[in-house]
């Protein structure tokens, strides 16, 4: 099969101006650009006035469970998206030995949601990459090893440092998921049971790592107060491990820490001057999105969700909890702090009890059941078993668009799926292109695509995609840049993006002229 996009405006995604040209595509290879193909053979398409561009790729994904329930995606096909990188934040699918598969469902419920629609007991990345594979996807996909669930395999989930003989086996796990085609580590040192390692720990394991030019991903352990202290640490991780460092959805919480920015930016500097290799991925909003159980103590989840359920049944352990949330942790990040009650606003929930507050603040709820916000939070999360989604304001405008221009920046959604998503979900990429281009002229087209296209692939390794060259696969986004722009609210998040007429996947075409097509036409791809 051949399709010939005609008359467009070419964005090849190197960051060089555009050009117009035709481009021509076989099968699932771009064969030619050039000015005046012609071709009788071929599904032509005018798209004049149109901007022809790579796929873009979404370096911060957590489709990992819904990928396997609906393979189709939609949500993030329609907004440009021809690949995600999933296994984020050190908690996803796999690995996951057999004797774990109740607890860790609980504890990735918060992020990915939770079903019985699928067989659970597949234990490595292997076996859940051929899950995909024999399913089919909408999209392409790749994996990082979760660094929770390599520690979960070497040691369960108790809340304590590792032994030397422990981390040889988180090491001797990370190297198996990564032969498995696994593109990098992830951490996520806020959640559970990442937030129990020390420092030596992911060093050990990012030199496995590094060992196949992987890349480290890394929730730090503060967004906040603590950043500076942090990004240190990972830093050194950096140094000592020879692991390339990549920061998920980089940013700075809470107005105590903003004073913080300009600090952040030069750490960045001088670690890579050191010849630490850095980079962060960013969503383009002022509220982030995760699991709402990141607001208790991290000693509240020792053990697991149904250790933490014990605990929030018990009058004295919620005490505790209140007085830590409180005073604060040194380096803890206290969602309660930066954003507060009344700026933390719940997505979703597992029962239809509790649907009546979805997009309710915590401060709302308290109100709403005559209790302090304290205890609506703490039974919330009691009766859901953890299962709750939350958004959570932190910043200002002016803040994205400092972090936007920063050459280590590229696009990503981070889109929690369920309930009442993060409006990022549906329109990450988009807004961009839309709101900071277009409107607030921030970055030009060809900045922008570069951070959506060639740039992620370059920094995951992803072979012959991220540019539009004559020999690279047919990933490519076709958009009306005059229109383009994300449309989804926190009121009203489930609207898809306007502007984006073609969706190319492998030659496939899934959005043509705006409607989609319903086709696996998406690839596992491993490093």
């Amino acid at each position: 099969m051949k399709v010939l996009l005609k008359n467009g405006t070419i964005i090849d995604g190197t960051g060089e101006k555009p050009f117009k040209a035709d481009l021509l595509i076989e099968d699932d290879i771009i064969l030619k650009i050039q000015e005046n193909i012609e071709l009788m053979d071929a599904e032509t398409i005018d798209v004049e006035g149109k901007i022809v561009c790579p796929g873009f790729i979404d370096t911060h994904s957590h489709s990992d469970l819904m990928i396997l329930v609906n393979p189709y995606n939609e949500t993030k096909i329609r907004q440009g998206i021809t690949t995600e990188v999933l296994g984020q934040d050190g908690i996803s699918m796999a690995p996951l030995p057999k004797e774990y598969i109740s607890p860790w469902r609980k504890n990735l419920a918060g992020l990915d949601g939770d079903t019985d629609e699928i067989d659970w007991t597949y234990e490595t990345t292997d076996n859940y990459l051929k899950m995909m594979e024999h399913k089919g996807i909408g999209l392409n996909q790749s994996y990082l090893v979760p660094h929770g669930n390599v520690r979960m395999e070497a040691m369960g989930l108790e809340g304590r440092e590792a032994t030397d003989e422990e981390i040889q086996k988180m090491c001797e796990i990370t190297r198996r998921e990564m032969e498995a085609g696994a593109y990098g580590l992830s951490t996520g040192l806020i959640y559970i049971p990442c937030a129990y390692s020390e420092t030596k720990e992911l060093i050990e394991m990012c030199k496995v790592v590094a060992e196949f030019d992987g890349l480290f991903v890394v929730h730090q352990r503060s967004e906040a107060d603590t950043i500076l202290q942090s990004m240190e640490e990972v830093i050194q991780i950096g140094k000592l491990s020879g692991v390339r460092i990549h920061f998920s959805h980089f940013k700075v919480c809470g107005k105590k820490s903003w004073k913080y920015i300009d600090d952040v930016i030069k750490l960045l500097e001088k670690a890579q001057a050191e010849g630490v290799k850095i980079s962060f991925d960013q969503y383009p909003y002022v509220a982030g999105s995760t699991m709402l159980g990141v607001v208790l103590p991290p000693w509240a989840h020792a053990g697991g969700t149904d250790k933490l359920l014990e605990r929030l049944s018990d009058n004295e352990m919620r005490a505790r909890m209140v007085k830590d949330i409180q005073e604060g942790i040194p380096g803890w990040d206290n969602f309660i702090d930066f954003a507060g009650f009344d700026q933390i606003f719940v997505t979703s929930v597992k029962t239809e009890k509790n649907e009546k507050f979805i997009g309710k603040s915590l401060e709302e709820i308290g109100k709403f059941q005559g209790k302090n916000p304290y205890d609506a939070t703490f039974n919330l999360l009691l009766e859901e078993e953890n299962a709750v989604g939350m958004v959570d304001f932190y910043g200002l405008e002016e803040h994205v668009i400092t972090f936007l221009k920063r050459p280590e920046q590229n696009v990503c959604t981070d889109g929690l799926l369920g309930g009442k998503p993060h409006p990022r979900a549906y329109g990450a990429f988009p807004r961009v292109l839309g709101k900071y281009v277009r409107e607030e002229k921030a970055l030009s087209l060809e900045e922008a695509i570069f951070k959506m296209t060639k740039k992620p692939a370059e920094l995951l390794g992803l072979k012959k995609r991220g540019t539009l060259k004559a020999g690279n696969f047919a990933d490519i986004v076709v958009f009306n840049p005059d229109t383009i722009i994300d449309k989804g609210t926190f009121i009203d998040p489930v609207q898809y993006p306007e502007g984006i007429d073609y969706v190319i996947i492998n030659g496939n075409l899934v959005i043509d002229n705006g409607e989609y097509k319903k086709i696996l036409a998406g690839e596992v791809l491993r490093k």
